[in-house]
């Protein structure tokens, strides 16, 4: 097998193109091996669940893994197709030592990833996952367990019920939905069966899509990454609102009876104000990234409420939310993370906290969640050889001070490299729509020997 030329773990866990390194059967089977010596610790019998997505390779990844574990000496628990946040759950629910969700969230089929979990159910630290990838890259220095004490696998049946009733009882009161009818888009994914049941059996009237996955369908034209679809149906069948989730069903972005889309900014604009009114927003605010909309920011300042900014990436904002105290926080794309009911992001509760909003305002969605005006925001992507080179040129720093000092304090600059991809993204905002285009396309000209991409 050839050496990996690049780091293991991601930003979410390892991804790749499925079959191709790093997400082939042995790099999971040993990711298992060495997962499973990190936290083979003390004497009793030692657990993990395993959960993954509806798309084809998750079977293979799952098998490898489950190999992987048990040559370590630790008992697996199968899960099947269950949302990311559901792993997280379990992995505390079931006092297991390790938890790993199978997904490559909103990408296409063809990708997969591998997310892993502490025995307190929230995703590892950088030094863990360092740990474990330096026993993947030295195989030799992994123990195997003795015959005698090789692990036992088995399928835990009733993981749907389970998650469904921790995510009926995150929410306040009898939630009751009867007369709403709402339209919810599974994404072909993880939540395929919970997500309608949920709010069945909480009373709504349920129009289910992307319902029928086939390992090749996930995030196919549908879901929260593409919503389309969702806001054709929820006009057509004269739905209260629309429900769409990612394939491991950690995002959601929500239609309303319009069609009109709300975005997870406004969605935490809403249940922080619900929260703060309930006295139990924590901290005095939310924890957002450095994408969210100044008008949000603006928003809960009105209601002497506190906008932190995280780098981006969900990660990153719980990090935050667990050092500063905050039990709520997210993303503008719809990871919303609510600590005091999940340890990750979670769409479903986030949708249900949104439900619950709306029944308490007696307001329709596209005022409940019209909870601010959005101030004028432009994004583009400029492809690079060398960014850290790029953005260190004596020109685009003019440039950015320039394009600062012209907002002024009515918007906001913000320039940074892409973690994924070569690319340098400069984002701007403001009250004045068209200042925001010009200098978004003075900093992209500022950049030395580049093309611009919307």
């Amino acid at each position: 097998m050839q050496s990996m030329s690049r780091h293991l773990f991601g930003t979410d866990g390892v991804r790749g193109r499925a079959n191709s390194e790093p997400m082939t059967a042995e790099i999971a089977m040993r990711i298992g091996m060495a997962a499973g010596q990190v936290f083979n610790r003390g004497d009793h019998r030692h657990r993990v669940v395993i959960g993954k997505d509806t798309r084809l390779s998750g079977y293979m990844i799952e098998q490898a893994m489950t190999a992987g574990f048990l040559s370590v000496g630790m008992d697996v628990l199968l899960l099947g197709p269950v949302p990311t946040p559901a792993v997280g759950f379990l992995t505390r629910s079931m006092r297991a030592d390790v938890g790993v969700m199978i997904s490559a969230s909103h990408n296409p089929y063809e990708d997969n990833g591998i997310k892993l979990f502490g025995p307190d159910g929230f995703k590892l630290s950088d030094a863990v996952e360092s740990q474990i990838e330096g026993l993947v890259m030295s195989p030799r220095d992994i123990r195997l367990a003795a015959s005698k004490m090789i692990g036992r696998a088995k399928r835990l049946d009733d993981a749907d019920g389970r998650y469904i009733e921790a995510v009926k009882a995150s929410v306040r009161g009898n939630l009751d939905l009867t007369g709403l009818k709402i339209v919810v888009d599974c994404a072909n994914g993880a939540a395929y069966k919970v997500a309608p049941t949920v709010l069945w059996e909480l009373g709504a009237e349920v129009i289910p899509m992307a319902v029928s996955p086939d390992g090749f369908n996930i995030n196919g034209n549908c879901g929260s990454t593409y919503p389309q679809v969702l806001q054709e149906h929820v006009v057509m069948h004269g739905a209260d609102i629309g429900i769409a989730l990612d394939g491991d069903a950690d995002r959601v972005v929500l239609a309303c009876e319009h069609g009109r889309l709300i975005d997870g900014d406004q969605l935490m604009a809403t249940i922080a104000d619900h929260w703060a009114k309930d006295g139990r927003l924590a901290g005095g605010g939310l924890v957002a990234t450095v994408m969210s909309n100044l008008g949000l920011e603006r928003y809960l300042g009105q209601r002497k409420l506190t906008l932190v900014r995280a780098a981006v990436g969900d990660r990153y904002v719980l990090e935050r939310m667990r050092s500063d105290g905050y039990n709520l926080g997210g993303e503008q794309s719809g990871h919303i993370i609510m600590i005091d009911h999940a340890t990750t992001g979670d769409g479903l509760m986030a949708a249900l906290q949104a439900l619950s909003a709306m029944l308490k305002t007696g307001k329709p969605a596209s005022e409940t969640f019209r909870a601010f005006e959005p101030v004028p925001q432009l994004l583009k992507n400029v492809r690079v050889g060398d960014a850290n080179a790029a953005l260190s040129a004596a020109a685009v720093t003019h440039a950015i001070a320039d394009a600062e000092a012209r907002l002024g304090k009515s918007g906001r600059i913000l320039v940074r490299k892409s973690g994924t991809e070569p690319l340098i993204r400069v984002m701007a905002e403001g009250d004045d729509s068209d200042l925001v285009r010009t200098v978004v396309d003075q900093i992209i000209e500022a950049i030395p020997r580049v093309k611009a991409s919307a």
